[in-house]
């Protein structure tokens, strides 16, 4: 899922080739040879999320799928029938990371299509691994992290009622997959594609440039107009993921032209990756000074750098998605040395700048 930004940015500076032109439901454009942009639905603040079919000449390829939603499973019907042959099947689908909006059709378009699943192993092990999560009551370890992270009885408890949800919003998975690795290359839409893998907001998450044609199909990786969220999570409390994230930023400064067409999964195609790639990593930087200068005036729990890091105060469904956040940006200060943590008397996180010791102490 996709989470905040930090520094304002407007459509300045990024251009739009296809303008405010969207597809509409079991709709296409063409955004390339062989290329048709899909947008389909979502039940959340985000309203969309676009997904591309591909022809590759004897066959078709799907990258990401959105929701197992009724309108998109009827919609996938309409895309579909009306290309799909025993003559050009479905060959396979591509998904670039495991969160539902992109992993959640996959299964249901394997086994009805008969078509393979490609994805990276962390990917791939880490959806599996959630969706086994269904049915189980949230486990101790993961209602003692956000405790210590400051949250109430009232928000631990719908904790407890919303846990497993995510096995319920992604279809029955497959059993085997064909893996993805960085630097791999393969033949799709008539041209050869590299998998550029990033970190952060995913375990492994898989963007695929095609230099020929000078284009990136890029999930989460980059969005023109949102920051994609980036968490620390109770299964691994002590990740750094802004570190990967950031690391994956820079990453694609250098693999990419600042020209080349961009495909996200959210807002619009655009140009301008270079420029927008600076904004993520300066807008984290921003909210790191800030985070750094609410320390200086003493001890915080991780709800307490709410305003600091986001720039305005979290409330209702985004206590989740904000608190791991937060615990990324604190994260990535203490495994810098610059923060210390102890605990209130109930157990809280307070979090303090780290004494540095100045000469002849």
């Amino acid at each position: 899922m996709d989470g905040f930004e930090y520094v304002p940015t407007s459509r300045f500076g990024l251009d739009y080739p296809f303008g405010d032109v969207t597809p509409g439901l079991a709709e296409t454009i063409a955004v390339a040879p062989g290329i048709e942009w899909v947008r389909m639905p979502l039940p959340f603040s985000l309203k969309f999320i676009n997904l591309w079919l591909i022809d590759d000449g004897d066959s078709w390829t799907i990258v990401d799928t959105g929701l197992p939603l009724p309108e998109t499973k009827s919609a996938w019907r309409q895309l579909l029938d009306a290309r799909v042959t025993p003559q050009k099947p479905l060959k396979r689908v591509i998904i670039t990371h495991m969160h539902p909006d992109h992993v959640g059709s996959a299964g249901w378009l394997c086994h009805k299509y008969g078509a393979e699943l490609w994805m990276s192993r962390l990917e791939y092990i880490t959806c599996r691994m959630l969706v086994a999560d269904t049915g189980r009551q949230a486990p101790p370890v993961a209602i003692e992290f956000y405790r210590q992270s400051g949250w109430g009885e009232a928000a631990l408890e719908n904790y407890k009622s919303r846990f497993g949800g995510f096995g319920r919003g992604v279809s029955l998975m497959p059993d085997a997959y064909h893996r993805l690795s960085d630097g791999d290359t393969f033949e799709m839409a008539g041209a050869t594609w590299q998998v550029i893998v990033g970190a952060g907001h995913s375990p492994e998450h898989a963007c695929l440039y095609c230099p020929e044609r000078n284009i990136l199909i890029s999930g989460d990786q980059i969005l023109p107009r949102i920051s994609s969220n980036v968490s620390v999570h109770p299964t691994e409390p002590e990740a750094d993921p802004l570190a990967e994230w950031l690391d994956s930023c820079r990453k694609l400064l250098t693999a990419l032209p600042e020209d080349c067409l961009v495909l996200p999964a959210h807002n619009e195609p655009f140009t301008g990756a270079h420029k927008r790639l600076q904004h993520l990593i300066d807008g984290h930087e921003t909210a790191l000074t800030r985070l750094r200068r609410r320390l200086e005036k003493g001890p915080a729990n991780v709800l307490d750098t709410f305003v600091s890091v986001f720039g305005r105060a979290i409330e209702g469904d985004e206590l989740s998605m904000a608190t791991g956040e937060a615990l990324a940006h604190l994260n990535y200060l203490k495994h810098r040395g610059e923060l210390a943590v102890a605990r209130s008397e109930s157990g809280v996180a307070l979090y303090n700048l780290a004494h540095v010791a100045q000469p002849g102490e």
